[in-house]
């Protein structure tokens, strides 16, 4: 009976490709979602897709020269709908779907591939301008505002003569008003790094000692609440950031899951709480965050240091033989997902029940 009670994820729809998927990205105030990839022949291909009558139908199929790594909607306003896209190639375009010849930004962004990407601003209102965030494998993290041509608006990187690590994976948060904003990045020796975009300075970093794949904070438009990072070798964190003490920095919990690489962290959009993550082994977990009592104590010294609370796993499934490389929640319908993975399939997922929890 208590296994009936749970939320149960289901595997609505399965699409074989005959290219590599690295992303999917559901379209806002829709029933379509994007896929980026590489054909075999090093293309970029963009694929729009619509859900209609328990299946997916391709509505339009772009293919440009360099492939595709990651894309984002994050910056664009509703009525716009404009997709930020990376490439291999270092290259920071955005695309109006609806007329995809040439994009309506362009910018030679960086100098390696562009192994993330992140968006904010476009559909919060008086909680800053519209911002693109980039890291790539040549170390530098950069901060885009599409208003303004060629230039980045801020640039986070190593002084010359330091070693420049592989960026994998960033993230907006603390957006909660026109001034605050902050770009969280992970890189592949385990380096967090916290970039406060008001004072253009770092704000706090640590190391997870194995290679940060995925970062999300909870939500993008709030005082910073929780960050979720995840690692190779099956590790995942959860740190509290509300609170932030001088000397220990974040509270945090740590939880071992997949028996591989966990590849991304994904919160619903409808719960803040509750968040996916998945596996290099074809695994998808779905997990609760359950908070303490208290958020907050003090130490000897009369300073506020946070509390990590706890967490249950609320659901699990194994989708694929190959790892999952990309998820996304639909912002419109709770519990539907769309998620990629290496066995060039894409699948659209449902898990019910996601309104008891």
């Amino acid at each position: 009976m208590e296994k009936i009670q749970k939320p149960q994820i289901i595997c609505h729809i399965e699409k074989s490709m005959t290219f590599s998927l690295f992303d999917c990205r559901w379209i806002p105030c829709s029933a379509k979602f994007i896929i980026l990839g590489s054909k075999p022949r090093g293309t970029g291909i963009i694929q729009v897709y619509e859900i209609s009558e328990g299946n997916v139908q391709l509505v339009k199929e772009v293919e440009k020269s360099k492939s595709f790594k990651c894309g984002t909607f994050g910056a664009s306003s509703l009525r716009e709908r404009y997709l930020a896209t990376g490439d291999f190639e270092g290259r920071l375009n955005i695309w109006s779907l609806e007329d995809t010849s040439v994009p309506v930004y362009s910018a030679n962004a960086h100098k390696e591939i562009i192994n993330c990407i992140d968006g904010i601003g476009g559909t919060t209102i008086g909680c800053g301008a519209p911002e693109i965030v980039t890291g790539s494998r040549d170390g530098s993290v950069k901060v885009w505002d599409p208003r303004q041509k060629d230039k980045p608006v801020a640039v986070m990187e190593p002084f010359d003569g330091e070693s420049r690590r592989d960026c994998w994976t960033v993230g907006f948060g603390n957006s909660y008003n026109s001034e605050e904003r902050i770009v969280c990045a992970g890189y592949d020796n385990g380096d967090i790094k916290m970039f406060d975009l008001k004072t253009m300075s770092v704000r706090w970093e640590t190391n997870l000692k194995n290679g940060v794949c995925s970062l999300e904070f909870d939500r993008k438009d709030i005082a910073m609440n929780k960050l979720v990072a995840t690692t190779l070798e099956s590790k995942f964190y959860v740190f509290d950031v509300r609170t932030q003490h001088r000397k220990k920095g974040f509270a945090y919990l740590t939880e071992k899951a997949h028996k591989s690489t966990i590849w991304l962290a994904r919160h619903l959009p409808q719960n803040r709480d509750i968040f996916a993550t998945c596996g290099g082994g074809g695994t998808l977990c779905l997990w609760k965050y359950n908070y303490p009592n208290k958020r907050i104590t003090t130490d000897g010294d009369d300073e506020a240091v946070g509390v990590a609370g706890t967490l249950s796993l609320v659901q699990n499934i194994n989708l694929s033989t190959q790892p999952i490389s990309s998820l996304d929640w639909s912002p419109d319908k709770q519990g539907l997902a769309v998620c990629t993975s290496f066995d060039q399939t894409l699948r659209v997922i449902i898990t019910t029940k996601l309104n008891l929890l």
